[in-house]
């Protein structure tokens, strides 16, 4: 399994209450289960919603396997204008 670092932003930073953290996933699947598992029903609402950047690297696919010490970015829908 590996380990890796989640970073939030706007919403889902909000949602989860914390900027940054580790944790152990070996898919995209395993992490956001996870990441709604240990937030609460706040940061699961939101999950659905947002986009996950790997290594830089859009995805939406849930079966794709984390590298140890990969950097996923939580990424909820931005408001602009």
């Amino acid at each position: 399994m590996s380990v890796v670092t989640v970073r939030y932003f706007a919403g889902a930073r909000a949602a989860a209450g914390v900027d940054t953290e580790q944790r152990p996933a070996a898919t995209l699947d395993e992490l956001v289960r996870g990441l709604a598992d240990a937030h609460g029903e706040k940061l699961a609402r939101v999950l659905p919603a947002c986009s996950f950047l790997v290594d830089g690297t859009t995805t939406r696919d849930p079966a794709l396997v984390l590298a140890d010490g990969a950097t996923v970015d939580v990424l909820p829908p931005f408001a602009g204008g």
